[in-house]
């Protein structure tokens, strides 16, 4: 079959771009090179009228080496549209992209599976190239132009962040991460939900505290409510002195700003920081719930019954239509639900990302039927993710570690049993969606059954193979890298996994599952060990410096570059030593 050679590309030579980095396939590469082959086996088949420019090339690794470095189904998947046998397909497409540099070998296996190798200097070039690209390796352009507001914690400003708001400042944090590294425009969000009758409570709870009086029944409790009143009375004493009314203001707005402060810290502590605090006062007080409220009329939902002004949110799935403002002319905290996404829009947020508590399934249909009835796609426009509940045990048994917050678990004080890293790691891990149980004594362990420590070994490990070299005098990195000499098994598989490392970035953010990071990383932690385990990478004894030494050393520096990438995406340090 003719190999396409002497064609003209339908596209900007095909092949010379693969020719241009034939010593560098990587596999956004290889599913270009195996695009252009696939045009040109369907010519040859005679379904040339096939158009196979929108099909979704996908590329594995095989779990058995003898299958290869990569395979792909994409045959079968066009085998219906073309009308031939995927085999048939498989074989041709197999003929026209063995032509192409840097592929030793292709093969045709089972009903129509592709399976490709590559020359072991092509493969390992992708060592270099991570080197070379440091922290931007695995940073993409998928999202590129896509401005993502992503809105996680909000949580009341009356009392320290708990467990449940511990997960989402770590998994929120880590999806803003690498929707930024997919090239997102994204900005963090904490909204404030600073107006309402619990922030008369919560004023009320204080001051009762500050008079030894007993808090309100349906009033905030805990050692910290104690706390508060005495450090406000310790800064203004005269506030006692102020009428019950005055008080009651002074003791909430100066709740009210500690509390918030603490969070703050706490979150900062914590290596989650926002671009945005939005304070729903402010949004009342900017006259937004008024600009939203017009919004939604101007898109025709919007309907008045027994006094009262509805928005019509069964249109578009809810079980049943939302009260805007009550028959006394008071806004509701819909009108301010349904404002807050208005203005979000109107500051320019292509994609709007809420992270919501376990208890508030509720709101997934209303906030939808929102983004529609304001005239927008609640299918592109707006995404609400659930977290499920998180519980702590040691030895089995569950624990509370809370000392002045009532009958919680504060990220305060979870922080300071086990650490940011370790609970950062372990509350990203998992998916989001699933109940989780941390066990302090796993996560805490100093053992390679605890991942967190496991992947910041590796990251260790390798610092110090690469501070040995320097030691011993050698300039791995001004020396000549020989990719072709990088042909051991375990050298293979390790390359393979670091070539995965920008699909994986790209689906965690595709997906919004940042834990699709955190085991990619234990997987590719594992895949090192075994290559250090058999393959010497520095010389021994009086051992001349040989090529081999100088491309490990070039392997070495890029598993370390992936890892400290991962890490950082899920805002986890990677240590040098441990």
């Amino acid at each position: 079959m003719n190999n396409g050679a002497d064609r003209a590309l339908p596209t900007a030579s095909i092949t010379a771009l693969l020719r241009r980095y034939a010593r560098a396939v990587t596999i956004d590469e290889l599913r270009v090179a195996i695009a252009g082959s696939l045009n040109f086996a369907l010519d040859g088949l005679g379904t040339g009228d096939v158009d196979a420019s929108d099909v979704d090339i996908v590329i594995e690794r095989p779990k058995s080496r003898e299958h290869g470095d990569y395979a792909t189904n994409v045959a079968m998947v066009l085998a219906k549209r073309a009308q031939r046998p995927p085999r048939e397909i498989a074989e041709a497409l197999a003929s026209e992209l063995g032509c192409y540099a840097g592929i030793a070998q292709v093969d045709v296996a089972g009903p129509g599976f592709v399976n490709i190798t590559l020359e072991a200097a092509s493969h390992a070039e992708v060592a270099r190239k991570i080197v070379e690209a440091g922290s931007n390796y695995g940073v993409g352009d998928a999202l590129a132009g896509t401005r993502v507001n992503v809105e996680f914690i909000s949580a009341n400003p009356t009392g320290p962040l708990h467990l449940g708001h511990t997960r989402w400042a770590a998994v929120g944090d880590a999806i803003a991460r690498v929707l930024r590294a997919a090239g997102a425009d994204v900005a963090r969000e904490f909204y404030i939900n600073d107006r309402g009758v619990q922030m008369d409570m919560f004023g009320a709870s204080v001051m009762a505290s500050a008079h030894g009086e007993p808090v309100p029944e349906d009033g905030y409790h805990g050692g910290y409510v104690v706390d508060l009143a005495a450090a406000i009375v310790a800064e203004d004493p005269d506030i006692l002195s102020l009428p019950r009314d005055d008080q009651l203001v002074a003791f909430r707005e100066a709740g009210y700003a500690r509390q918030l402060r603490q969070q703050q810290q706490v979150l900062d502590l914590f290596c989650t920081h926002f671009d945005v605090w939005a304070s729903e006062r402010e949004l009342h007080g900017s006259a937004a719930v008024e600009r939203g409220l017009e919004r939604l009329r101007e898109q025709g939902h919007v309907f008045e019954e027994d006094g009262a002004v509805w928005l019509r949110t069964t249109d578009f799935g809810d079980d049943k239509d939302r009260v805007l403002v009550k028959a006394d002319g008071e806004y509701t905290y819909f009108a301010s639900d349904t404002a807050y996404y208005v203005d979000k829009r109107a500051r320019g947020f292509d994609v709007n990302i809420y992270l919501l508590g376990a208890d508030h399934h509720g709101y997934v249909n209303r906030l939808r039927a929102v983004a529609a009835c304001a005239g927008d796609d609640m299918d592109v426009n707006i995404e609400i993710l659930i977290g499920q509940l998180v519980k702590i045990t040691r030895g089995g048994l569950e624990v509370r570690l809370s000392k002045r917050a009532g009958n919680i678990v504060t990220l305060e004080e979870l922080v300071e049993e086990v650490g940011v890293d370790a609970a950062r790691y372990t509350l990203i891990r998992y998916p989001a969606d699933s109940p989780l149980t941390l066990d302090l004594e796993t996560i805490t362990r100093q053992t390679n059954d605890n991942p967190v420590f496991y992947v910041q070994y590796a990251h260790a490990r390798i610092s110090s193979v690469l501070r040995n070299a320097q030691e011993l005098g050698i300039d791995w990195r001004g020396a000549e890298f020989d990719p072709g000499s990088l042909a051991h098994e375990r050298e293979s598989e390790l390359l393979g996994s670091l070539a995965e490392y920008p699909r994986i970035v790209a689906s965690a953010a595709e997906l919004r599952e940042p834990h699709r990071v955190a085991r990619y990383l234990e997987e590719m932690a594992t895949d090192y060990h075994r290559f250090y385990d058999v393959c010497w990478v520095l010389p021994r004894g009086e051992e001349d410096v040989q090529p081999l030494h100088i491309s490990r050393l070039w392997l070495c520096a890029a598993a370390r570059q992936v890892l400290a990438n991962g890490l950082d995406l899920l805002g986890v340090s990677a240590p040098e030593r441990m």
